[in-house]
């Protein structure tokens, strides 16, 4: 299983490797293909190439015609299957934490639960490949109040790096009555303000968790992003009236999550590449949003 890792990390760098060569010949076809739809002259450039670019292009289908990217293989299988997540804590994790993570456990689906121990990143990562897992959720707090989330997805990542501010769970919410009953069936996802490049590739890290619900299924999960703070809110509803009349309760917990870093690897991987990172200088940038306007 080892050696199968090794070899499977070799190529997809790889190919990685090949996406700039891509990249500048598909610049070369689009250059060509719009000259010969205007009817204008081939670029001098490209005259030398013409002959043998232009038997490419009228071999290729909608498919081939645009190069894919290590992106878009990051998440090629999700469609055939259901996310499987592991997710984990930091080591001795205090009561609150403990609680936040059991709550966690029954927003993802087909989650499963486990006590770190005193194992290594490198070793979870390893069992999670030889077991299937699609991603591990590391939860991180400090003196005893959650304050990171880290999302790893398998085999070759991303690994995506947020903050975790106003936690609340059940456990704290008071006045139990109002609360809804903590549904396990499939969601439905709605993401509000991710209109930018990296608004959209963070909700393609945060859609992939969850498996496909069921058109009548009354669990919604809401990302809303505010000033690139993410508010997760976690609602069930019901038609009591008739259809023109929905009764929304509020499930939980509820939390805000801030990106600070996307890396083009898994937790494990040091030298992996970093996508994106947050920057001191935009901290203080209050009129520049990055996920969304």
């Amino acid at each position: 299983m080892h050696r199968r890792n090794i070899r499977l990390r070799r190529e997809y760098l790889y190919r990685k490797s090949l996406e700039r060569k891509e990249r500048l010949l598909y610049e070369k076809k689009r250059k060509i293909r719009e000259a010969l739809e205007e009817g204008k002259p081939i670029p001098t450039e490209l005259r030398n190439e013409e002959a043998a670019l232009r038997k490419e292009i009228d071999l290729e289908d909608e498919i081939t015609a645009v190069p894919r990217s290590t992106i878009d293989d990051e998440y090629a299988n999700a469609p055939e299957k259901d996310p499987k997540i592991l997710l984990t804590t930091s080591r001795n994790p205090s009561a609150p934490l403990t609680q936040f993570v059991k709550e966690l456990k029954i927003v993802f689906p087909n989650a499963q639960r486990m006590n770190r121990g005193g194992q290594v990143i490198s070793e979870i990562i390893e069992t999670c490949r030889s077991h299937d897992f699609t991603d591990v959720i590391l939860v991180h707090e400090n003196r005893g109040v959650p304050d990171g989330i880290v999302i790893s997805h398998l085999p070759f990542g991303p690994t995506a790096y947020f903050g975790l501010l106003n936690v609340v769970t059940r456990h704290d919410i008071k006045d139990k009555k109002s609360m809804g009953t903590m549904s396990e069936a499939y969601p439905h996802l709605i993401f509000d303000k991710f209109s930018t490049k990296l608004g959209e590739r963070t909700v393609n890290i945060l859609k992939h968790l969850f498996p496909v619900p069921k058109p009548d299924t009354k669990r919604i999960l809401t990302f809303a992003n505010q000033s690139d703070y993410i508010s997760f809110r976690h609602h069930v509803y019901e038609k009591h009236g008739g259809p023109k009349s929905i009764e929304l309760k509020e499930v939980g917990p509820r939390f805000e999550l801030r990106l600070y870093q996307i890396k083009l690897g898994t937790m494990d991987q040091d030298e992996a590449q970093i996508e994106w990172v947050i920057k001191p200088y935009m901290n203080t940038s209050k009129k520049r949003t990055l996920l969304g306007d």
